[in-house]
């Protein structure tokens, strides 16, 4: 086995790393890994519906979608996030067998973590880690996080969408009660010392183990899979699945209320009401909109081509782009 001792905290880059060696290695691989303030969605999720997107804007947390299945979690420089990927194809949804060692390192500190449900590590009845699969021809990727010492109040409020707006087809996460581990060990140790310890009882486990580090070729690699994937609007929202949208808000200019849908994130249908005053035709907005992405910048494109008083009067194209999110 592989052992990686990953020291970069760019998410978008961990998780291009993962699928890297998932389709590039041969060898069986763990690696530790901790990311700055992200958000990493699961494959089957809609990024809008799960997240509080006027706070991740406001404090640039960004959104990041993975190839596993499974809910929305929140990365900071508190959580650690493990990752095994072995030359088993039968393990897929095993949870178990790759939490066994997590669990196993926590016992010796004292802390009694269990395995709880379908794919979650738990303490005293409250989550700390929550884990996904992804099965590639023979080979299996099996990660998961754990919250050692995260800002849970970020993690609430990156967490907290208004879903009254969305009536999502995707995989809606499931909120739990959780905790960090840290605040269950007598002893206290730093975040570095316990991935120490998981790094002491993995090599423990398999005796040709060995470490490994990235080289250029790998680096040059997995920045490629960033670009052209992990990064991108496309794979991060634009691959959500079908949606409905409908919220309305009040200016001074009057009520507006707008219902539309969206299809691998672009704009399929879209219908505008409210008291406000124009003296064109408001289908012109909303044809214009049709095949639009979802998105702040491109709406805002399309729109400045419009003289827009004319159609909403008193009403900023600003202001009207509140409303479609």
């Amino acid at each position: 086995m592989l052992i990686i001792s990953n020291q970069n905290i760019n998410t978008a880059f961990n998780l291009a790393a993962e699928e890297y060696m998932l389709k590039n290695f041969k060898e069986e691989i763990f690696m530790l890994w901790q990311g700055k303030s992200s958000i990493l969605i699961g494959k089957n999720q809609n990024s809008l519906a799960e997240v509080n997107i006027d706070y991740v804007n406001k404090h640039n947390i960004p959104v990041v979608r993975r190839i596993t299945g499974g809910g929305t979690v929140f990365c900071d420089l508190g959580n650690i996030n493990f990752t095994f990927i072995t030359n088993d194809d039968k393990s897929f949804v095993d949870f178990r067998r790759f939490t066994k060692p997590i669990i196993e390192v926590l016992r010796s500190l004292g802390v009694e973590a269990e395995f709880s449900g379908r794919n979650d590590l738990i303490i005293k009845g409250k989550k700390f880690s929550g884990n996904a699969q992804y099965k590639y021809k023979s080979r299996l990727l099996h990660h998961g996080t754990l919250l050692f010492s995260s800002d849970v109040r970020n993690l609430s409020m990156a967490l907290n969408p208004k879903q009254i707006k969305y009536e999502s087809k995707g995989i809606k996460s499931v909120k739990s009660r959780i905790t960090n581990i840290s605040t269950h060990i007598q002893k206290k140790i730093d975040i570095m010392e316990f991935k120490k310890l998981i790094y002491k009882h993995i090599e423990s486990t398999d005796y040709k183990s060995r470490y490994y580090d990235f080289t250029e070729k790998d680096i040059k690699e997995i920045n490629r899979l960033v670009n052209e994937k992990y990064n991108t609007w496309e794979w991060n929202f634009g691959n959500s699945p079908k949606y409905s949208f409908v919220n309305q808000k009040k200016f001074s200019g009057g009520i507006v209320e707008i219902n539309f849908e969206v299809k691998k994130g672009k704009i399929t249908a879209i219908k505008i009401y409210g008291d406000f005053f124009g003296k064109l035709d408001i289908k012109d907005i909303e044809n214009a909109l049709i095949d639009i992405e979802h998105e702040p910048n491109k709406i805002r494109d399309v729109l400045e081509n419009f003289n827009f008083n004319d159609y909403f009067y008193g009403i900023t194209v600003d202001q009207f782009i509140e409303v479609l999110f």
